[in-house]
């Protein structure tokens, strides 16, 4: 049922658009208008190199200065590295080779989209909409039950194996996150990790291809997670994800074999606004492709979004309660656009 829900006409499709990776590889010299953002121009990024978000051991979070460190992170940041996870390595590279693989294809071999799943862009809901200069593949893992197989690719072959282990492992790093938060948080942590323990997990693998006009493009505009947790990983080693802090962009340095991990619009609304959702974004380089894989991690489609009832008792909500049908809804038939659908929520 979970992701039936995501799949029904009108709930979150994209209309279609030209493939950015095709349109690169013509080496043009003036992109389409489409792409232009003004709006860089004026946009101001940190060059303070130790302005730098947290880093986290996950081999030490059953010490209290370590889980005193993610709460700070979850609370002041929004966003944390994640080193010693206890993800193979083997799995992680397995993934990141099967993603350049798959990217390498030509494009009549790659899945076309339908509604969410499937290769190309997201939230393009207008034929005048500025459009970013990346592609994806999107796929539904989890739950397993609910997997549409059409859309996974069947090369490079082992794709399939590969996502499998890769979202199963990524779903245990969630879980046990989730209950130190619950933990850090002063609520149950078997209550937090019900809602995600059947949810539904998103993965995106995103291929920026060079611009040379790279100054006036964004891979991805903008935004904050929907989700409840998201988990990325560098797959090159080419540096592109920004997060807003007091104004500024802040590049992100990623720690080799490290995980990126952001609290999501529905962390902020469940820890009733103590744990902050944060606008990222991603720029391009002028001169070489960067990919990355990104995992988003939902609770159950039949959840009731809104604070969790601990955190209420003393103090008021400032989030109002729905389906979560509803608000996945409102997100995905929107453009990317800053943290707006999140604001709609507030009380």
């Amino acid at each position: 049922m979970e992701t039936e829900v995501l799949h029904r006409k009108g709930f979150g499709g994209s209309l279609p658009v030209e493939n950015v990776q095709a349109l690169a590889s013509k080496n043009l010299k003036d992109i389409p208008s489409r792409y232009i953002r003004p709006e860089i121009e004026s946009d101001v990024v940190s060059i303070d190199e130790s302005l730098k978000i947290p880093m986290i051991d996950m081999s030490k979070l059953d010490h209290d200065d370590e889980q005193k460190k993610l709460h700070l992170a979850c609370k002041d940041w929004g966003f944390f590295q994640l080193i010693n996870h206890g993800l193979g390595d083997e799995v992680i590279e397995k993934m990141k080779i099967d993603v350049q693989e798959f990217f390498k294809l030509p494009s009549e071999e790659k899945i076309l989209p339908n509604n969410i799943e499937g290769y190309g862009q997201a939230f393009v809901v207008s034929e005048d909409q500025k459009l970013d200069w990346g592609d994806m593949l999107f796929l539904l893992p989890r739950p397993v039950s609910q997997r549409n197989l059409r859309f996974w690719p069947t090369t490079p072959p082992s794709f399939r194996a590969t996502l499998d282990k890769y979202s199963m492992e990524l779903q245990k790093v969630t879980l046990h996150l989730m209950s130190l938060m619950a933990k850090n948080l002063g609520t149950d942590p078997k209550t937090l990790t019900s809602f995600f323990e059947d949810g539904i997990q998103g993965t995106r693998m995103n291929y920026y291809p060079p611009c040379a006009q790279a100054n006036k493009v964004f891979g991805l505009a903008p935004h904050s997670d929907t989700t409840g947790l998201t988990l990325l990983i560098q797959v090159n080693e080419v540096e592109g994800l920004q997060i807003k802090k007091n104004g500024k962009w802040v590049p992100v340095k990623p720690i080799p074999g490290a995980f990126i991990i952001n609290i999501g619009d529905m962390i902020e609304i469940m820890s009733n606004g103590e744990y902050k959702s944060i606008e990222h974004r991603a720029v391009v380089n002028p001169r070489k492709e960067r990919l990355s894989i990104a995992a988003f991690h939902h609770p159950n489609i039949c959840t009731k979004l809104g604070p969790l009832p601990d955190l209420v008792k003393t103090n008021e909500a400032r989030y109002k309660t729905l389906p979560l049908e509803e608000f996945l809804k409102l997100k995905l038939s929107s453009k990317l656009n800053g943290k707006g659908p999140l604001n709609q929520m507030k009380l």
